[in-house]
């Protein structure tokens, strides 16, 4: 029997439905790599990137910030598609931000907002009001009919009075120059939260103290702060444009979120090194593309601390 054969119309509509099907599918799944990184597996002698469970870790930036980084197994968000069933396909994967009003009791525990995320991040800023109050977030899938399918959950912490502390950084080398503060106003402390105590014990390759306060081992003096005058000076980059709305955004291959107006933003870690940056634009019938490439280069430089009044 003979294959009827396809125009190059139809091909080209089904390759376009493909695309749109894979985009959709890569997008919805949030399964990641490991908070820790560690190499991809090669010839079965080096460590896998797939993480080994799902947690949610939600810091304090500030009193109007937070930060939540999460990992996410690819078993849990299959056991997710087929508890969603035919309500897989327009589920929205999201963040849902809680206010807690009572540590002691998860039930009094109000959605404060979901925001929506996407495959291909682990990390999301949170902007937050009424400083202080308690938070806690969860990564799950919200469906059509508002229910909300959890993968995971956060610890709680608390937002500081404004002015009782100054912004932190995200770069874990400069968070360990203020650990101690950054872990307590995540509720480190009060909560003795095991996956917080584990992911900066990982990141910061030492033993985080306990509720009565002791150490499995002394202070590392390299994590304290040796100057009079603190002085630490940053920067990130920022990346924003506009296209038509309906269309898709790529950013160094990965999808970047765009809003009703096919306006986007992006705010992205600026390490010391040359980036050469892919952004690509392509229509919804995926029959156009456009591509700016932002080549950026960062150098930084820290001088040897002055005396000013060996200078005078």
């Amino acid at each position: 029997m003979r294959t009827p054969k396809v125009s190059a119309k139809t091909a080209r509509i089904r390759a376009q439905l493909r695309r749109q099907k894979e985009q959709a599918e890569r997008l919805r799944d949030l399964s990641t790599g490991t908070l820790v990184g560690g190499a991809a597996m090669k010839n079965g002698n080096q460590k896998s990137n797939e993480p080994h469970r799902d947690r949610v870790i939600l810091m304090v930036r500030d009193s109007y910030w937070l930060q939540a980084t999460w990992e996410i197994t690819r078993a849990s968000v299959s056991r997710a598609e087929s508890s969603l069933a035919e309500r897989w396909h327009t589920a929205t994967p999201v963040l849902r931000v809680m206010s807690v009003e009572d540590v002691s009791n998860n039930c009094a525990e109000t959605v404060h907002r979901d925001i929506p995320i996407h495959g291909g991040v682990d990390t999301w800023y949170i902007d937050v009001q009424d400083p202080p109050t308690r938070f806690r977030v969860a990564v799950g899938y919200l469906t059509s009919d508002d229910q909300f399918h959890s993968l995971c959950r956060s610890n709680i912490v608390e937002t500081p009075s404004p002015g009782d502390c100054e912004r932190l950084d995200e770069h874990w080398h400069e968070i360990a120059d203020d650990y101690e503060r950054i872990y307590s106003l995540s509720g480190g402390y009060e909560n003795d939260s095991s996956d917080l105590k584990e992911i900066f014990e990982e990141r910061l390759h030492r033993s985080m103290p306990s509720r009565n306060g002791s150490s499995q081992s002394a202070a590392d003096p390299t994590l304290l702060r040796q100057s009079k005058l603190p002085f630490e000076v940053d920067a990130e980059l920022i990346v924003f444009g506009k296209t038509s709305a309906g269309s898709s955004v790529s950013l160094g291959g990965r999808p970047v979120k765009l809003q009703s107006d096919g306006t986007f933003t992006v705010r992205m870690k600026l390490p010391d090194k040359r980036q050469v940056l892919p952004v690509t634009a392509e229509s919804r019938d995926g029959m156009r593309q456009r591509t700016t490439v932002i080549a950026v280069e960062r150098n930084t430089k820290v001088l040897e601390a002055v005396d000013v009044k060996d200078t005078m």
